[in-house]
């Protein structure tokens, strides 16, 4: 398939290379796709590096173990390192994680940015300071909530429950256009209905004339004393061996490579702000399901991904949602094993997968291992563990509202719940063990915190790395505190005002 003028891959760099443009971006997801969009319309001769593979709508199928391999780092088996361990799941393809998530669309919540604005001082922000940014990306991701239709069952059924429970329900706004509720979200949407960064702000860069290097992992940044010169930079071979090197010189290099590897690659380059603060401040939203049984068939796979939230319990800081897996994905995720395991799996046209969204109350950081390995740790406090217990127990109260029989909840040594008094009888009022609880997330936020003060943060409130010149960040390893939503939105507002801010330098400079 031939691929859009100004993509390059593996298959084109067969020698090193020495490339020169106006702006380095590291990274195509929600950050750097709308990052590199921005600049080359404004005028600046851009180069995204991506570290994984150009991959077309062409190619998505719903074959979670291929598409896991090919579009997700570590075969989405990260982890965070601490009790519990939490499974992370990011991108590496071009479109990042916009490529595999879910395509939820919220402004942040202006609590956030009112805390933003007074905690860390970033200015701009607060009294509907980000309302142009948000317009300009919603109009270019098209979000919307869902046509008629493509609701499937296991979201109705999560709205029934709640409906009964009297609980609040919004209807999801995601990035899309006329979805046709394949669910299949998470292994690339087949039919480009989702408008991820790879069908939307990366083909609008490429028409303004940027170039897009994928298979390229960028190791180190290049400084000259506190200025930054370029990149430098690895092809990353079929086997995942070193190949050529790229080395690319600008100007102005803007890192959006996420929480865990912005921080890392900083590091590794000797970047050291004068807070300190790099590679902490980890917060990640921890997530924990609840699977449900029911009698009649569900066909999970039939549907819009997520057409609803539970709102109801947002000011306790989690949201509740329904979330289908495959087959293969959920067999792998239950603590049930054996006969257990077979008869759950008998049922799967019948299940109901939902989960909860907790907005952490703690942080954690990443550190470089010996040879350069980015790891995060981070520690469940009691306070989240007895949120996502008391979460999961409302959601699993919900799911018999709405005719479940039998629910799996996600701690080891609870049993197999058949009622609403089980509900009662074997999660309220029992205290789990943190190790007993499987959480993961999709949302990792925080290491490159942003605000006013040099001495707390690692950027300034557009981005800008503190104590250097030319090097900004534009992902969501800005964040000063989680959101308590889904963070993609906020990510490409905060790069498109971050754009701004560097292009209007970079006019400045040309004035003078």
């Amino acid at each position: 398939m031939r691929r859009p003028a100004g993509i390059f891959t593996r298959d084109d760099v067969i020698h090193d290379v020495v490339l020169d443009c106006d702006a380095i971006v590291v990274g195509s997801g929600a950050g750097g796709g709308v990052v590199a969009s921005e600049l080359a319309e404004g005028g600046l001769d851009v180069i995204v590096l991506e570290e994984g593979g150009y991959h077309p709508t062409e190619e998505f199928a719903p074959e979670p173990g291929a598409m896991t391999r090919k579009l997700y780092r570590d075969g989405g088996a990260s982890m965070a390192i601490g009790t519990p361990t939490i499974l992370y799941a990011e991108g590496r393809c071009v479109g990042g994680s916009t490529v595999i998530n879910g395509g939820m669309s919220w402004r942040t919540p202006e609590k956030v940015l009112d805390r933003w604005y007074r905690e860390d001082h970033v200015d701009g922000v607060r009294d509907g300071g980000l309302d142009r940014y948000f317009e300009r990306v919603e109009r270019y991701i098209s979000a919307a909530h869902q046509d008629p239709g493509t609701v499937g069952r296991d979201n109705q059924l999560l709205r029934a429950g709640a409906d009964a429970r009297g609980w609040k329900v919004v209807d999801n706004i995601r990035d899309q256009v006329h979805c046709a509720g394949t669910n299949n979200c998470a292994f690339g949407c087949p039919t480009a209905a989702k408008r991820s960064t790879l069908v939307s702000y990366i083909p609008r860069a490429l028409a303004f004339g940027a170039r897009v290097y994928s298979d390229v992992k960028v190791e180190r940044i290049a400084r000259a004393g506190k200025r930054i010169v370029g990149v430098d930079a690895r092809v990353v071979r079929a086997n995942g061996t070193r190949g050529p090197k790229v080395t690319v010189r600008a100007p102005i290099t803007v890192v959006c490579a996420g929480a865990i590897y912005t921080p890392a690659l900083l590091m590794a380059s000797g970047i050291r702000p004068p807070s300190g603060a790099l590679g902490k401040n980890l917060t990640l939203h921890p997530n924990a399901k609840v699977v449900a049984v029911f009698d009649e068939n569900v066909e999970g796979w039939k549907g819009v991904h997520q057409a609803y939230q539970v709102r109801e319990f947002q000011d306790e800081g989690f949201l509740m949602a329904a979330v289908t897996l495959p087959p293969s994905v959920l067999a792998m995720s239950l603590p049930r094993y054996g006969d257990e395991l077979h008869e759950i799996i008998k049922d799967y046209n019948r299940i109901v997968s939902g989960g909860i969204l907790v907005e952490d109350t703690v942080s954690g950081q990443v550190r470089l291992l010996p040879g350069g390995m980015p790891m995060a740790f981070y520690q469940l406090t009691d306070h989240d563990a007895e949120r996502i217990v008391r979460g999961t127990a409302l959601l699993a109260e919900l799911l018999f509202a709405a005719g479940a029989r039998k629910v799996l909840m996600p701690f080891d040594g609870v049993p197999l719940l058949r009622s609403a008094d089980d509900v009662r009888r074997h999660v309220y009022g029992h205290r789990i063990p943190k190790k007993h609880i499987e959480v993961m997330t999709v949302h990792l936020m925080g290491t490159a915190r942003m605000g006013g003060d040099p001495a707390r943060h690692v950027c300034d409130a557009h981005g800008k790395v503190h104590d250097t010149e030319g090097l900004w960040v534009a992902d969501a390893s800005l964040f000063p505190s989680p959101i308590g939503v889904n963070p993609m939105e906020t990510i490409m507002a905060l790069a498109t005002r971050n754009a701004e801010r560097i292009l209007d330098h970079q006019a400045h400079r040309r004035a003078a």
